[in-house]
C-alpha cells in the first residue's frame, strides 16, 4: 500500500471532517446530555458484564469513563468527545473507528453501537494483531499475553520505540502469524488497520509524527488497557489528526519495505 502525498492526506482529512459535522449533527438530535460522573477520567477495571472491543485504546477510554463504562449504546458524538478528552484525537481520526462500528451495530439503533460489535472480524479487528489472536484460531478480541510477548521482546530495555523498531516488531508479528495461520486474512483493509494499529500508539505516546513512542506507556496501554497518566502521560496539546496518523503509517510502511 503506497503512502499518500501530503496534499492527498489533507484532502482526506477535510472530507472526514465534513462527514463528522454531518453525522454528528444528526446524532446530537437524539443524544441527551448527562451529568459527568464523579469518577470521569479515573481508571477502573471492567466488570465481567461490561462490553469491550479488540482495540486497547478504545477499551482504555471506557476503562477511564470517557466512554460509558459498560461499553453499551455508544453514539458517534460520545465516541468523538471521549477520544478528544482522553488523548485529544481529532474527530476525523475518530471516525476511522466510529463509522465502521456503526456498520456492525447490534443495538437496534443505527446511530449507536456496543463496543463488542467491533469484535466482528474485518470491522477494525484484523488478523496479525499485535496483541490478539487471529479470528479463525481463537479469541480475536481479548488480550493474548503470549502473542504480545513476541512483539514486546523487541522493545524491552528501550526507553522509546522509534519508527524502524516499531516496523520490525510489526513485520515479525505478521510473519509469525502467517506461519501459524495458513488461512490468514490479510486483505487491503486488514493491512491498513494493521499499519494504523502501530501508527496510533506512535502518535499518542510519541513525538508528533516523528514516532519515538515511550515504551513504558505503550506497555501499560496494551497490558492494562489504561492511559498512563500516573506515569506522566499528558494528552497532546495539539489535536491528533487523520493526516498525522496516515503520515506515520506511511513512515512505518517505508521502514518495513527496507527491512
Amino acid at each position: 500500500m503506497p503512502s499518500l502525498p501530503l496534499q492527498a492526506l489533507n484532502l482526506f482529512s477535510t472530507a472526514f471532517s465534513c462527514a463528522v459535522s454531518a453525522v454528528d449533527s444528526i446524532v446530537s438530535l437524539t443524544h441527551s446530555k448527562h451529568e459527568t460522573p464523579a469518577d470521569h477520567g479515573t481508571y477502573r477495571k471492567p466488570s465481567p458484564t461490561d462490553k469491550r472491543s479488540p482495540c486497547p485504546m478504545v477499551n482504555a477510554l471506557a476503562n477511564h469513563g470517557y466512554l460509558p463504562r459498560d461499553g453499551k449504546n455508544i453514539s458517534l458524538s460520545t465516541l468523538i468527545k471521549a477520544a478528544k478528552e482522553g488523548v485529544n484525537l481529532a474527530p476525523d481520526a475518530t471516525l476511522l473507528v466510529g463509522l465502521k462500528a456503526l456498520q456492525a451495530s447490534s443495538t437496534g439503533n443505527w446511530l449507536t453501537f456496543h463496543l463488542d460489535d467491533l469484535n466482528k472480524h474485518g470491522v477494525i479487528e484484523h488478523d496479525g494483531s499485535l496483541s490478539r489472536q487471529d479470528a479463525s484460531l481463537g479469541n480475536n478480541h481479548v488480550f493474548d499475553p503470549e502473542i504480545w510477548k513476541t512483539v514486546a521482546k523487541h522493545f524491552e530495555g528501550k526507553e522509546k520505540i522509534d519508527i524502524e523498531l516499531a516496523a520490525r516488531a510489526r513485520k515479525e508479528r505478521l510473519e509469525k502469524a502467517k506461519r501459524l495461520n495458513p488461512g490468514i486474512d490479510l486483505g487491503d483493509d486488514a493491512i491498513r488497520f494493521s499499519y494504523i494499529e502501530t501508527a496510533l500508539y506512535q502518535i499518542v505516546f510519541g513525538e508528533g509524527t516523528e514516532g519515538n513512542a515511550r515504551w513504558d506507556w505503550v506497555k501499560i496501554l496494551f497490558e492494562e488497557e489504561r492511559l498512563p497518566f500516573e506515569e506522566g502521560f499528558k494528552r497532546s496539546e495539539g489535536m491528533l489528526t487523520i493526516a498525522g496518523i496516515l503520515e506515520i503509517q506511511g513512515k512505518v510502511k517505508t521502514a518495513t519495505d527496507k527491512l
